[in-house]
């Protein structure tokens, strides 16, 4: 993995990491909004992670890093793609702030979310002990009935009380990243970190967002085709089995 930076002339207090897998489309808007949402602040980073992407990711990155007054963003770039998960733990590991968390890169969560979340967490009774979620909403039936059926089940299956698993923004003190073991790189990330996070009696926040239609690209988690959601069952009950594996024999 291979780590740049525009010019850095901060030290953050939150940071937040946004894993791109052929993305070089939405990256300039995803920049020029950043810019922004951020306009006259100097205590968030974006950290954003070149997940093995095979388009010209790369030379976008390179082009938009060199633009003047982007010191809040950096670079992780991970030479071949092992997955969504593995790419964020990638940049959360590169991460300065001490608040911590991640969102998409595919246009479908405006960056102003991110600026709120952590305004919510910061502000929420116990910010130490705290994960902000988003929770989408303007979603198509089909979608949400799929999101709530992966939930019941998670929630059965594990013993603990999360919901609409995979919305992000998620937002939380770096101290949850410390506690972090045997995580996994594919999208079973999200339902660990809640995971994690309930069994040490963290608090869920949840915040409204607008999940929008992609602007360019196809979707590569749960929220595209039949297949995917397919995809994404059978990883997500693989990974259920895991953790229940993990409580028994004392791993986790």
């Amino acid at each position: 993995m291979i780590e740049s930076s525009a010019a850095m002339s901060m030290t953050p207090v939150f940071s937040v990491v946004l894993p791109c897998y052929n993305e070089s489309e939405t990256l300039p808007q995803l920049f020029s909004r950043f810019d922004e949402v951020l306009e006259g602040r100097n205590d968030l980073e974006v950290v954003f992670v070149n997940n093995g992407s095979k388009d010209n990711s790369s030379d976008i990155f390179a082009i938009q890093l060199a633009q003047p007054g982007r010191q809040w963003a950096r670079l992780v770039d991970v030479t071949v793609n092992q997955g969504y998960g593995f790419g964020i733990l990638a940049g959360l590991r590169a991460t300065q702030g001490k608040f911590i968390g991640w969102t998409h890169a595919d246009s479908q969560y405006d960056p102003h979310y991110v600026v709120e979340g952590f305004k919510r967490l910061i502000a929420s009774p116990r910010p130490d002990r705290t994960i902000l979620q988003g929770r989408r909403v303007g979603r198509n039936a089909f979608d949400a009935f799929f999101t709530a059926g992966m939930t019941l089940l998670s929630c059965l299956a594990l013993g603990i009380r999360v919901s609409d698993v995979n919305a992000q923004p998620k937002l939380f003190p770096r101290a949850l990243f410390d506690e972090v073991k045997n995580p996994p790189h594919d999208f079973s990330l999200d339902l660990y970190m809640l995971f994690l996070g309930r069994r040490l009696g963290y608090s869920i926040e949840r915040m409204p967002v607008v999940f929008a239609r992609r602007t360019f690209g196809e979707a590569k988690g749960g929220a595209g085709s039949l297949r995917l959601k397919w995809k994404l069952i059978k990883r997500t009950w693989a990974f259920i089995g895991q953790l229940r594996r993990d409580i028994r024999t004392g791993k986790l």
